[in-house]
Parts: C-alpha cells; sequence; structure tokens
C-alpha cells in the first residue's frame, strides 16, 4: 500500500503494510524521538501530532494518514526549547523515555488554550496531561516544569516569586517566631 505523509514539512512516501501503525512508520524512516513504552495507547510516550493534534501514533494507521501532516518532536526544536529549559531547571528529566511524549503534549496544551485566548486552569493541565506516564518522576518535578512553562507562556500565576528561591536561613528564622 502506497501512502505518502508529510513529517515535519518534509513528504515521505513509501510502500507500507496495510496494518503498520504510524509509530512503526515514523521510526522506520529516522524520527527517534517518538517512543512506545505500553503498545496498548496507555502511557503516552508515542505522542505526536496530525494535522496540528496529538494522536497516539502507537494506535494510529499510517495508511490513514496518507496525505495528512504529522509533527514529531524532531520538527518542534526550537519550540520545544524553553519547556526542555523549564524541565532541566526542575530536575524533571530523570531518564528522559518519556519526555518526548510529555513535551508533545504540553506544547499542544499550549497551542490550544492560546488559541481559545486564555490561560488553563490546574485541573484543566491535569486532564490534558493525564494520559502521560513516567515512571521515574513521581510528577511532581515535572508538574512543576510545566507550570514554571506555563507561567513564562501566560502569566499562569498571580503569585509572582512562586518560583524564588528559597532562603533556608530565613525559613528558619521565621520557624523559630512561631515557637
Amino acid at each position: 500500500m502506497n501512502v505518502a505523509i508529510e513529517v515535519n514539512g518534509i513528504k515521505i512516501a513509501d510502500d507500507i503494510e496495510p496494518d503498520t501503525t504510524l509509530f512503526e512508520f515514523l521510526r522506520g524512516h529516522g524520527f527517534k524521538s517518538v517512543k512506545c513504552g505500553c503498545e496498548t495507547t496507555n502511557c503516552g510516550l508515542c505522542t505526536v501530532w496530525l494535522d496540528e493534534e496529538p494522536v497516539l501514533s502507537c494506535a494510529t494507521f499510517a495508511a490513514r494518514v496518507d496525505g495528512r501532516r504529522v509533527t514529531t518532536l524532531e520538527g518542534l526544536q526550537a519550540e520545544s526549547a524553553a519547556l526542555a529549559r523549564c524541565i532541566a531547571e526542575e530536575g524533571a528529566e530523570q531518564c528522559g523515555f518519556c519526555a518526548p511524549g510529555l513535551v508533545m503534549s504540553v506544547l499542544a496544551l499550549e497551542r490550544a488554550y492560546r488559541a481559545a485566548g486564555h490561560a488553563p486552569t490546574p485541573a484543566e493541565v491535569d486532564h490534558y496531561l493525564a494520559g502521560n506516564l513516567c515512571r521515574c518522576t513521581g510528577y511532581m518535578s515535572q508538574r512543576r516544569a510545566i507550570d514554571r512553562y506555563l507561567a513564562e507562556c501566560f502569566d499562569y500565576f498571580t503569585a509572582p516569586d512562586l518560583f524564588a528561591p528559597v532562603d533556608p536561613v530565613a525559613c528558619a528564622a521565621d520557624a523559630g517566631k512561631e515557637a
């Protein structure tokens, strides 16, 4: 079966088997940011954008993508730089296996809410990212990184010192006052 899929602005034509997944197609053409951790659509590692909407590439047949546009993390290097910095600053990179899928989802979230003209609420962020699994971090550092990134994008939080460094001496002095 012949398909022609535009990936990161480059048209790729190939003869594939009818049951080839988009994940297999992308990996076979060198897009190594696309990972697969579960093969059951439960982890989010294989997230890519299909016509600007996030999809799980392990659950999408490549034949259904014929003539459409796919974006992988390789195509979003400049756009993802600020989020990658926030992930590193919060110590959320750990092993990094889940990072590409998470980054694709967060960037899609940011684009969707920017188009809607408002920032997402914390509950909306939780809902949007519910399908992204990480076995290393416990999610707290990832969530801090995402919140930091969204704060930069949307003026997301009202507390201007939310991410200010903590002064342990001042904290100890304040704790002593309460006693």
